[in-house]
């Protein structure tokens, strides 16, 4: 078995030592490198290519969001996982915007995290299960549940549905574009008729309604 690669960028060593500990653990991952700093991370990665980033969101010289946005500047097609222990939807937009694939919280049990792991790692976003259900309900509070909603989301076409689907999991017009084989600009319509039908107005929204739909478990 071909087992994942994993890079972990964490200040504090002791818990990076726990990390690589629960990870070489595991039959189908190895940590294959780790960083101190969000510069030390962004060097790091180009070089080793993981398959996944466990990115710690406080660090010195280069925080994480800013270490998540260069990475994906530079190799886009790394997933990251940002672990933090802040559970407020401010660092979970902003991550989402930076590209990261998911969002796991520090205090949560080391199986999450492992799940977290293997869902970013086949392609897919992940939330912490007590974000996602607070993130959810946000949603829901805006008028999801309503009859006026619903009606909403059974108008969307299947196009429209796919091109949200792909931003929920993560990918950016131009890759959405290339995957449904549509221009840039016919996905850009696509996500604006979406989210004009659904009456929202920002990328997190998109992940609420994701969720809604259970995108995010997709395999």
């Amino acid at each position: 078995m071909t087992r994942l690669k994993i890079m972990l960028a964490e200040d504090h060593e002791t818990v990076r030592e726990g990390l690589r500990l629960i990870i070489n653990a595991q039959a189908d991952m190895e940590v294959c490198g780790e960083a101190g700093d969000g510069l030390t991370a962004v060097k790091l990665a180009q070089e080793l290519q993981p398959d996944v980033i466990v990115m710690d969101v406080t660090m010195p010289e280069m925080n994480g969001l800013q270490a998540t946005k260069k990475i994906k500047q530079l190799s886009p097609q790394l997933k990251i996982l940002a672990m933090t222990r802040h559970t407020d939807d401010g660092y979970l937009q902003e991550l989402l915007r930076a590209g990261a694939s998911g969002y796991a919280l520090k205090q949560s049990a080391s199986a999450e995290l492992l799940r977290a792991i293997r869902v970013v790692a086949a392609g897919n976003n992940y939330l912490d299960p007590s974000i996602a259900g607070r993130v959810m309900g946000g949603y829901l509070g805006r008028g999801a549940g309503s009859a006026s909603a619903q009606t909403a989301e059974s108008t969307l076409t299947d196009r429209e549905s796919e091109v949200l689907r792909q931003i929920a999991w993560g990918y950016s017009n131009k890759e959405i574009a290339q995957r449904l084989t549509l221009s840039v600009k016919t996905i850009e319509a696509h996500k604006a008729n979406a989210m004009r039908k659904l009456g929202i107005g920002n990328r997190i929204d998109i992940v609420r309604y994701a969720i809604l739909q259970g995108w995010l478990e997709d395999s």
